[in-house]
């Protein structure tokens, strides 16, 4: 676990919960991979030979959101989640399209030896990271196992381009890829910079200072982000890829499974309702209570027992 004065900085002194402390109790590996001739950062749980699990992050986000989420998994499989190219502490690689993020996790699961065992490998990913194991299944779907899909942004194309309409931007994650992340003077100026997309309260606040804390970075001059303002760079491509997300998940020909925040933004029961009315009539839907879009920082418990229930299943239906 963080050494103390650590703890101290992103928790302001306040108490954290016995169930997070034991999960960072819980023995990790933490390391790096060369994907594609780039560092990937990764932290790696559980028990070799067991059901592999690949995990990955939303946007601008990092793997340490599965941090306290994985341990709860670690005694049944091999899980590994890592921080996408040019966010966390991943280098980033210039021009990265959506076919190449998808290539990135399918290489990431190879590194891993996931492919070599007897089970396959289950994709679990957030929001933007979904897309990329969206993408990932659509490239190599037969070397998986199944997708889990949690709260990615999925809507009826014309809401959402209407959605985009009003925020005043084409597609999502929008940003100058040619600007410089700002450097703030100290942490707690960087601190407070640090917000949600979309904007929420969340449920279990010092699970969101914890993943501020991990999202900036000592430099020359104080604080500023780890994320590369390059991941900004984007393609038509992409663009198509999340207006037809709902099309793309309801026509996947392998297992997938959604989970999403009962009060998202970017998911709910018209998105359900679109995904069924697109074909995806066998697809389990689960809504975690109480939670908004990153349902892992709003009802954590809940979350992990909705993933246990998924795996379950599956594994069940494969014996």
């Amino acid at each position: 676990m963080a050494s103390t004065d650590i703890v101290e900085i992103w928790t302001d002194g306040c108490d954290l919960p016995s169930w997070f402390i034991e999960a960072l109790d819980v023995p990790r590996e933490e390391g790096f991979v060369d994907i594609n001739g780039s560092k990937v950062h990764y932290f790696r749980w559980g028990k070799r030979g067991k059901p592999p699990l690949l995990m990955t992050h939303g946007f601008l986000a990092h793997a340490r959101c599965f941090a306290f989420i994985a341990p709860f998994l670690a005694e049944q499989y091999d899980i590994v989640a890592y921080d996408l190219a040019g966010m966390g502490d991943s280098e980033v690689r210039p021009g990265s399209t959506s076919a190449m993020r998808g290539a990135d996790m399918i290489a990431v699961a190879d590194a891993f030896d996931f492919f070599s065992g007897p089970v396959k490998p289950t994709i679990i990913a957030h929001s933007f990271g979904a897309g990329v194991g969206l993408t990932a299944m659509e490239q190599a779907g037969e070397k998986f196992a199944g997708l889990i899909v949690c709260d990615l942004m999925v809507m009826r194309p014309e809401k959402l381009l209407e959605r985009w309409k009003k925020e005043g931007r084409g597609r999502p994650g929008s940003g100058d890829a040619n600007r410089p992340n700002n450097i703030y003077p100290d942490y707690k100026t960087a601190r407070s910079r640090y917000v949600l997309s979309p904007p929420q309260h969340v449920g279990e606040p010092f699970l969101m200072d914890y993943m501020a804390y991990h999202s900036l970075r000592q430099v020359e001059g104080g604080w500023t982000w780890k994320f590369d303002p390059r991941v900004f760079e984007r393609t038509d491509d992409d663009q198509t890829g999340w207006v037809q997300a709902g099309h793309r998940i309801a026509n996947l020909p392998h297992k997938t499974a959604i989970i999403y925040g009962a009060n998202s933004e970017l998911f709910n029961v018209d998105s359900e309702a679109y995904i069924r009315e697109m074909g995806g009539t066998d697809i389990p839907i689960i809504a975690v209570p109480d939670a908004e879009h990153h349902l892992m920082l709003d009802q954590p418990i809940a979350f992990v027992t909705a993933l246990r229930s998924v795996l379950a299943m599956w594994s069940e239906t494969t014996i």
